[in-house]
């Protein structure tokens, strides 16, 4: 194995590096405290050609893989964004890119991949309904035959950035469930436009990652065109477990550039702080141990998503690696941003100082986009070969 990164993957870090710089941690608090979109921060991350690093060249992309997007996320969310960042590489690149990279047609590829690597055109999924939220498998919305296309009915729950979104990428049973003999089939992929009558939208109140809204949805008798299906009617499961799964590598690069920052802040503060005789407080174990067993855990998981992403890159089976990594980096995420705010004292709970947010913002991820329990499910039964639990 090689851990050396090429010439262009130190360009491609390094670059990712100066974009995040350039939107840091003050920019993002004050778009967390207005609960407002980071449109500049995300144009100016197309604009250096990051949104389609791992998107086709013939379509604008830079024809790289899911190695190059780890480590440009890692890069452009340790800069100052933390974890939330990677939210938008899920949105874009994978709801929005690898649905289409992978199931779309030729014509559905040239009308929108060039305007999702320029970042004109945005995407969300809808996917988690109120009674199905990890058991996919379980969803309801349905979509019926109307002549040539579909009439969709349902609701979902927990969708990102619907507000902000062109076009959505919907999940939806063709077959009814109790008509199928397994429940992957009978399910299709639909990419839709947001502003569409009778799909509506409402806000849903939440505790962090403000600068991107979730929302429940409502189909209402939405008209689909023939034309916005992706892939074949009824055989959709394939496609989407492509879809969470690199979901998962992203993720898990947001989280380690997430401890990157949060230790980073928290060795800063550790440094100048004196206290009881005028020692810094970042020369006592009680506040280096745990620090260093959360950067102990997120080189692990950096490790394993790589080995994820390269596995992708390669087209072998890579969904045990990634669901790994992500759960080991969601609990060095959890260490790191806590224990930063434990190091920073009262201060820590303060937003002036960052780590308040970053803690809020990694929080999510110990349960989605795959809560750590079922993580641990997989493990004992994929890998370990263990009866089913659930």
């Amino acid at each position: 194995m090689d851990f050396r990164l090429s010439d262009e993957q130190r360009m491609l870090v390094e670059t990712a590096r100066k974009v995040g710089e350039r939107f840091g941690p003050d920019y993002w608090r004050e778009l967390d405290a207005r609960k407002a979109y980071p449109a500049k921060a995300w144009q100016a991350i197309c604009e250096a050609g990051l949104c389609g690093i791992a998107l086709p060249e013939e379509h604008g992309g830079s024809g790289l893989g899911m190695l190059e997007m780890a480590l440009a996320i890692e890069a452009l969310t340790a800069a100052g964004a933390g974890a939330t960042l990677a939210q938008m590489f899920m949105l874009n690149p994978i709801f929005g890119g690898v649905s289409i990279a992978r199931c779309g047609t030729e014509a559905q590829q040239r009308a929108l991949l060039p305007g999702l690597v320029g970042g004109e055109v945005t995407f969300c999924m809808a996917l988690t309904e109120p009674d199905a939220g990890t058991n996919s498998l379980e969803i309801r919305s349905f979509a019926r035959r109307d002549g040539e296309g579909w009439r969709l009915s349902g609701r979902k729950v927990w969708i990102t950035a619907v507000p902000q979104a062109r076009k959505m990428l919907v999940v939806a049973r063709t077959r009814r469930i109790e008509e199928v003999t397994r429940k992957t089939e009978g399910i299709s992929l639909f990419l839709i436009d947001v502003e569409r009558e009778g799909l509506s939208h409402t806000p849903i109140d939440k505790l962090g990652t403000n600068t991107l809204p979730s929302s429940s949805i409502f189909f209402d008798d939405v008209h689909i065109r023939p034309d916005e299906l992706l892939g074949e009617e009824h055989q959709g499961w394939p496609g989407l477990l492509e879809v969470l799964n690199t979901e998962r590598i992203v993720t898990t690069a947001g989280l380690i550039g997430t401890v990157d920052l949060a230790l980073r802040l928290a060795v800063d503060y550790g440094a100048d702080r004196k206290v009881f005789g005028g020692r810094p407080i970042g020369s006592y174990q009680g506040i280096q141990f745990p620090l260093a067993q959360a950067h102990a855990i997120s080189e692990c998981a950096r490790l394993m998503n790589y080995k994820a992403a390269t596995l992708c890159d390669l087209g072998q089976p890579y969904g045990a690696e990634a669901n790994r990594a992500k759960l080991l980096a969601a609990q060095a995420a959890a260490l790191a941003t806590e224990r930063a705010m434990q190091t920073m004292g009262g201060m820590g709970y303060a937003k002036e100082f960052h780590a308040e947010r970053l803690w809020r913002d990694a929080r999510l991820f110990r349960f989605a986009p795959v809560s750590e329990e079922m993580v641990l499910n997989f493990i004992a039964q994929h890998d370990l070969g263990m009866p089913r639990s659930y």
